[in-house]
């Protein structure tokens, strides 16, 4: 933390403002290096430590600390696949977080639009603007941006009706049982791993489609090993939910070590990250009622896996 600095009595045109809008207006830089001074505790109200989403009231005594954060560039707004005044539809790569939390500050998609300038609904959660849900890190594919409040409750409602069709590609590392099937299995933090989710008595409930499209087979040290294609859907959308449930039909995700598929085998498909992506979202607009198709093909990573495996490469994500 630093030492020193200056105090700055909040008036009325800033009263009713975030600390991290202010801040960085103050100091003439962005909102991304901003929060990161407020987070390594060098901003104060009143004489305690500040949250960067906290409402300063005229009054207030703002405390900024001298010193400073070295700026972070905010990653570049990924593809865009759909845009209205009313949402959008991007095509995350993997590797991007989604939103601000412990360890990405400035690195995350929402970091990208704000340093951008899109208008972003606030919601209930000043750390997602916009976001009315998420892919893990490592997953690609297409994610739902709101730029309207009234959008982004439409979209919200739309969700937890299970109006919203989301469909996922993923390569597994076995074959499952069944060629078709739902996994209708509570989801809740693994007991023993708390970066991990699981299968959990009591948990919240969770259902995901699967089918399976093809069949093939990658060399391991010399041993053929069965692998899949599949097609996912979400009836809901809890964390880790597509990768949880696999792995709990003894078909982990290619790549993904956390829920159960081998290092050995990912490095055989040439996968540096799990071999899952959103390809599909369809529903009816939250505002115009007008029908959305959005569809995004396998990035060059995962049709390299999936050639490797003897696969077919899908065109679109065909109804689980």
């Amino acid at each position: 933390m630093s030492t020193g600095g200056t105090v700055h009595v909040v008036g009325p045109a800033a009263s009713g403002r975030r600390v991290d809008v202010v801040v960085a207006e103050l100091l003439g830089v962005s909102r991304s290096a901003a929060a990161r001074r407020i987070d390594a505790g060098d901003v104060r109200v009143d004489g305690a430590p500040a949250r960067r989403n906290r409402v300063l009231a005229a009054g207030d005594r703002l405390e900024v600390l001298a010193g400073d954060v070295p700026e972070v560039a905010a990653p570049p707004v990924p593809p865009v696949r759909y845009r209205d005044p009313h949402l959008s539809v991007l095509a995350k790569p993997p590797g991007l977080v989604v939103h601000p939390g412990t360890g990405h500050r400035g690195d995350t998609l929402v970091d990208a639009l704000v340093g951008a300038g899109w208008p972003l609904a606030p919601g209930e959660d000043p750390e997602r603007p916009g976001i009315v849900h998420r892919l893990d890190r490592d997953t690609s594919g297409l994610l739902l941006v709101a730029h309207t409040e009234e959008a982004r409750a439409g979209l919200s409602a739309m969700l937890a009706r299970h109006e919203v069709d989301r469909r996922y590609l993923a390569l597994l590392a076995a074959v499952p049982a069944e060629p078709r099937g739902v996994v209708d299995a509570p989801i809740a933090r693994h007991p023993g791993r708390r970066a991990a989710f699981a299968v959990v008595e009591g948990g919240r409930p969770a259902r995901t489609r699967y089918r399976v499209l093809d069949r093939g087979e990658v060399a391991v040290a010399g041993t053929p090993r069965p692998v899949a294609a599949v097609a996912c859907g979400l009836e809901t959308g809890r964390t880790h939910q597509v990768r949880v449930h696999l792995d709990a039909i003894g078909a982990p995700v290619a790549g993904d070590p956390v829920y159960g598929a081998d290092r050995a085998l990912a490095a055989a498909l040439g996968l540096e990250r799990p071999a899952l992506h959103a390809a599909r979202l369809a529903l009816r607009h939250p505002v115009t009622g007008a029908d959305l198709v959005v569809t995004e093909p396998l990035p060059a990573d995962l049709v390299a896996a999936w050639t490797r495996a003897g696969l077919a490469v899908p065109d679109v994500a065909p109804a689980p």
